[in-house]
């Protein structure tokens, strides 16, 4: 059984970064796929980016592209997502999700098994 806990959100004003976090516990990530989803109040979930743990790939959605970078850390078992020059407009609970032997290039959330309780982010103009 794999947990996910993600930590990291808060409030930061438009330009700012944050940095978001995902802990994992359980199976071994190696042959996960791991990815950030955000929600909007009133949105359903919505991929931002993806990794593949055993290669490193990555993919993004056109709004985190030049803006967010997904990463990994193989000894902790941690996940990444450090988000610059955020907008107004990347305020949302974001969450971390997973699943076995996925595609980074999964972007529905019914594809993911795995999912953490979400971390805030509130970005103010």
């Amino acid at each position: 059984q794999v947990q996910l806990v993600e930590s990291g959100g808060g409030l930061v004003q438009a330009g700012g970064s944050l940095r978001l976090s995902c802990a994992r516990s359980g199976d071994s990530f190696i042959h996960y796929t791991m990815v950030w989803f955000r929600q909007a109040p009133g949105n359903g979930r919505e991929y931002v980016a993806g990794i593949n743990w055993h290669d490193g790939s990555t993919n993004y959605a056109d709004s985190a592209k030049g803006r967010f970078t997904i990463s990994r850390d193989n000894t902790n078992q941690m996940m990444y997502l450090q988000m610059n020059s955020l907008k107004p407009d990347d305020t949302a609970v974001y969450y971390c999700a997973a699943k076995y032997a996925g595609s980074i290039y999964s972007t529905a959330p019914d594809d993911y098994n795995y999912w953490g309780q979400g971390t805030q982010v509130t970005v103010s103009s």
